[in-house]
């Protein structure tokens, strides 16, 4: 076998086997952990308020709608919690901006989607942690409530 022939099959053989070295694994993290990093403390929002699941909140007087964010993270060199953390954070971050542009004051009813798996909960988020990238992907209703 000729030298391109051989190094040809060595790159189909090593690629064909990276659908097995990739890693996406589904994993639950609690909502307030990440909510209490540094990072968070330091980023979010205090006049937008954040509701979990079926966390209960004061009524809304006006339902500025559901949005959804979808975020990704580098996840090299980092645990799979540290990651998801981070873009848990991002996704969070861009509920309030849409929060704030869209005259709300809470964003409630937030939601995991990660790819397309609804997840419900008020204490805990879905993140899709890789070999080399985290995501989070989150859907809340933006609203404006009533008194505090």
């Amino acid at each position: 076998m000729n030298r391109t022939a051989a190094l040809t099959l060595i790159a189909t053989i090593i690629t064909a086997n990276f659908p097995a070295l990739a890693r996406d694994e589904r994993l639950m993290f609690p909502v307030g952990a990440a909510l209490n990093t540094a990072a968070a403390q330091d980023k979010l929002d205090r006049g937008v308020r954040l509701y979990f699941g079926e966390q209960k909140h004061p009524k809304p007087v006006a339902n500025l709608g559901e949005w959804a964010t979808n975020k990704k993270t580098n996840a090299f060199n980092k645990s799979d919690q540290e990651a998801c953390e981070w873009v848990f954070l991002s996704a969070v971050l861009e509920l309030q901006e849409r929060a704030r542009k869209q005259g709300g004051d809470a964003v409630i009813n937030i939601k995991s989607n990660y790819k397309n798996t609804e997840t419900n909960s008020t204490t805990e988020y879905m993140c899709g942690a890789g070999n080399i990238m985290a995501g989070v992907a989150l859907k809340g209703t933006v609203v404006k409530l009533g008194a505090k």
